[in-house]
């Protein structure tokens, strides 16, 4: 594949197309199974995980003790295929669960720590949990007994993504996915295929980018991940010294966040080769920053949705500065699409590959809306030019809060429940910091005082939902929100700088 500004930049060897017209790596693992059993076994004494602040564990006792949390979770009465959740922040722990879980057969479900009880109560239903790994609990704990061998095809986890009508869906992440994100990851960042990395993980663990691009891809090469239970800028610049962390991938609030910070000028960051962003926008300024920073380190910018299982695209180095705008190429394995472009070439982006999961889990009405034909309809409005995507608009309304995506409509719906609020929208709010904030407009039913509603409102918003779902900022108008002819409303004239009244956080 030749472009305008030079060739396809990332290696292609080893990808066949099949029969359904999808390209897929050779020679792949298994599964999930095989990968944790053939890194245990090719690199046994190798510190595997690091907890900040608490325990580490290398490949084999990570094998061993796994293997234990199956056994206990088989003695509960887990069977094949059932689903168990984790409700644990990152850390051994989690990834113990997750492990064990594996181990014994069944499909995780890695849960949002942040979410209202309601919201965790909802995916527990949903996915109709059999086990529920919590906070302050003892991991289960028995003989290890007979290994699985699932299909490249079977589900191995539920990744919970809210969607536009508010209520959550379950991605179905396949063992074919998770390997495939895996090779990608590798060849998109030109990682080395051996343990002698480490990584920083500073995002959750229950998101795709930090579980199926980070923590698999060094399981994988049998290399060390470091996690953070929560992100601390000083934490985050002391890891990388101490560490002499290889890899950073996170979100461009953290990378923001800890440019600010006074350690960055003195922090021994020489060890870094390799430096990725995602999940949200990145300023330009902050790229050119980063690159200063951070002077032996490759840069890129990477896109995915729960959907893709993180990855679906990749900016590398070479385009970091001229193309910060951009996310990049597709993998090896994927092929992008605009579907209906407008005159500027801007349509809704489309995905094929093997890292597209299986569909959402119990739910085939919106399968059959998202996955059309073999493409994923992603929602996001994009443009390729020369090869290389850019995304340009949200087709849902999603605010992108620091990478953490918060959808206008689930939060809305819970707003709408307030009895003093006639009518609600939620909008982004621009932040230099987190990108965009959740801002709520909102009128009063008739007779309501507007300064009494705004305390009231925002603590109804803390019963009811996760804290990073919770508007930070309202404004109450006192007429009907603006609406086109047929009776939608028109969230532009709402953008506006003006009458937002900040929440006390």
């Amino acid at each position: 594949m030749s472009t305008a500004t030079g060739e396809y930049p990332f290696d292609t060897s080893g990808v066949e197309t099949g029969s359904d017209g999808i390209r897929r790596y050779e020679g792949l693992q298994k599964n999930l199974v095989e990968l944790l059993r053939r890194t245990a076994d090719q690199h046994p004494d190798r510190t595997a995980i690091i907890e900040l602040g608490g325990p580490e564990a290398t490949c084999a006792e990570i094998w061993e003790r796994a293997r234990r949390v199956a056994g206990g979770l088989r003695e509960a009465g887990v069977g094949t295929g059932d689903r168990v959740a984790v409700q644990l922040g990152n850390g051994l722990d989690w990834v113990l669960a997750f492990w064990g879980a594996h181990l014994a057969g069944a499909v995780v479900v890695p849960m949002n720590t942040r979410l209202a009880p309601a919201e965790a109560d909802f995916i527990l239903a949903d996915c109709a949990a059999a086990y529920v790994v919590r906070p302050g609990e003892p991991l289960p704990d028995g003989e290890p007994g007979e290994l699985p061998d699932p299909a490249h095809t079977d589900v191995a986890a539920l990744f919970y993504t809210s969607g536009t009508t508010g209520r959550p869906k379950g991605a179905m992440v396949t063992h074919e996915n998770f390997l495939t994100t895996v090779e990608s990851v590798i060849r998109c960042r030109e990682l080395p295929r051996h343990p002698e990395q480490a990584t920083l993980i500073s995002v959750p663990l229950f998101h795709v980018t930090g579980c199926c691009s980070q923590f698999m891809t060094q399981m994988h090469v049998g290399g060390l991940s470091v996690l953070m239970p929560q992100f601390k800028p000083a934490d985050f610049l002391a890891a990388i010294a101490e560490y002499r962390i290889t890899l950073v991938t996170s979100v461009p609030t953290i990378y923001e966040l800890a440019m600010r910070h006074p350690d960055v000028a003195t922090t021994d960051v020489s060890s870094v080769r390799t430096l990725s962003y995602g999940g949200a926008p990145i300023a330009p300024e902050l790229v050119h920053r980063l690159l200063a920073a951070f002077p032996n380190a490759r840069l890129g910018n990477g896109f995915g949705l729960s959907e893709t299982s993180a990855l679906a695209t990749f900016l590398p180095h070479e385009y970091a500065a001229t193309h910060a705008d951009a996310v990049g190429f597709p993998t090896p394995v994927n092929d992008v699409r605009i579907d209906r472009p407008d005159g500027r070439g801007v349509g809704e982006l489309l995905v094929r590959g093997p890292n597209v999961v299986a569909g959402y889990w119990g739910d085939p009405a919106r399968t059959a809306e998202t996955f059309v034909d073999g493409w994923l309809r992603t929602g996001d409005l994009a443009r390729i030019d020369d090869g290389i995507v850019r995304i340009v608009d949200r087709a849902k309304d999603m605010i992108n809060r620091g990478g953490e995506n918060v959808y206008s409509v689930e939060v809305e719906n819970a707003l709408a429940e307030h009895p003093d609020v006639l009518e609600v929208a939620v909008v982004g709010v621009a932040d230099p910091v987190m990108g965009e904030k959740v801002g709520a407009v909102v009128l009063p039913r008739p007779g309501v005082d507007a300064a009494a509603l705004v305390p009231s409102l925002v603590d109804f918003a803390r019963e009811h939902l996760a804290d990073f779902k919770c508007p930070q900022f309202v404004r109450v108008l006192d007429g009907p929100l603006p609406r086109n002819a047929g009776g939608k409303v028109l969230k532009s004239p709402l953008r506006g700088t003006g009458g937002w009244i900040a929440v006390p956080r």
